[in-house]
């Protein structure tokens, strides 16, 4: 593909996302995966085996629901603009994803060879990189943008990046403490559903105080995520959570469950500081130390949060609805329907 070509792409790109239509969220969503899909496919030649490549393991777009979700107004329709942002937040979230597989030697990604095993480490970051470079572009594609300076993506990218660099200037530190660690997930996970979140109010609502509430469900959501995530690296096989499991304390990612645990056992503590705790010795005694239910404990902290904040919102039922279901996937990740309604009868 030439110069012109890659020009005339992005034109088209343009053109089908600066309509004034407002839409159903059905149909804003279809427009998201369908976007984010032409972005991916019509990439430079040069460049575009690669980003092809992640076509077939791209998620459920969670992220790009919930800036959807959050951008209906009081009667459930989407602004147009709002395909473009959360277009550009999906392509950011498979920018970090690639990088995070670099970083972490990963070789599966949704139950396919990640990037970097297949074509390498330097390809895969160059690629990250251009995938960056896309989303800053799809959300300066809107013809109105000057209405939405105050979204502050690169803001957000900066955030994710920090979060991403404590985690790694971490690495190994077997003293890591409950507060720094909830620090780094804040950046590294938690400002992207920030992101989402506030990106799709923008598009609607003018009110900071509501806005910022937006914001807070948003970094609720990221924290339960990233808190449930830990959580399924002890609970869950690598055909089930169809990427690397068992791998965060090999890798010498500490997380919350570790540090509960090295709190209350510093015994397992030192023997791990010494490089002699194997796999099976730290799972047993992360459950011995209750470990993940203390990590469960806490996401349910921020899940109370999560509806104690949206009940002082004045939103349709069908939001609300939207915003709960999303604040279910990421509470009960890949647990089964059964616990979520031994939760709803607990309250």
């Amino acid at each position: 593909m030439t110069n012109l070509d890659t020009k005339k792409t992005e034109f088209k790109n343009s053109e089908f996302l600066n309509s004034s239509e407002l839409l159903t969220l059905d149909v804003a969503f279809e427009q998201t995966k369908n976007t984010v899909d032409k972005v991916l496919s019509t990439a430079p030649f040069i460049i575009r085996t690669y980003t092809q490549h992640l076509i077939k393991s791209r998620g459920k777009f969670i992220r790009a629901w919930a800036l959807l979700v959050c951008a209906m107004d009081s009667n459930n329709k989407i602004n147009q603009n709002a395909v473009a942002f959360a277009s550009a937040i999906e392509i950011l979230h498979l920018a970090t994803l690639v990088h995070d597989d670099v970083m972490d030697d990963a070789s599966l990604r949704r139950g396919v060879i990640t990037l970097q095993k297949k074509y390498g480490k330097k390809t895969a970051v160059i690629c990250g990189d251009y995938l960056l470079a896309t989303a800053l572009r799809l959300v300066t594609s809107i013809k109105n943008r000057d209405e939405f300076l105050n979204f502050e993506l690169p803001s957000y990218i900066d955030q994710i990046c920090m979060g991403e660099l404590r985690q790694h200037l971490n690495n190994g530190n077997m003293d890591l403490s409950f507060y720094r660690y909830l620090s780094i997930i804040n950046g590294k996970t938690a400002a992207l559903f920030e992101a989402s979140f506030y990106g799709g109010a923008i598009l609607f609502e003018k009110e900071k105080a509501v806005l910022n509430k937006y914001r807070q469900l948003g970094k609720y959501v990221g924290m339960i995520f990233q808190l449930t995530d830990d959580c399924i690296d002890f609970e869950v096989d690598e055909l089930t959570a169809k990427k690397n499991v068992q791998s965060d304390y090999e890798q010498g990612v500490i997380t919350l469950p570790l540090i509960y645990t090295f709190y209350n056992n510093p015994d397992v503590k030192n023997k791990a500081k010494e490089g002699l705790l194997t796999r099976q010795e730290l799972n047993k005694a992360v459950f011995k130390a209750g470990g993940l239910d203390f990590t469960k404990m806490i996401s349910k902290k921020y899940y109370d949060k999560f509806m104690k904040t949206m009940s002082s919102m004045d939103l349709s039922y069908e939001k609300k609805s939207q915003l709960v279901s999303i604040l279910d996937k990421a509470f009960f990740g890949l647990k089964k329907n059964k616990e979520k309604k031994n939760l709803v009868n607990e309250k």
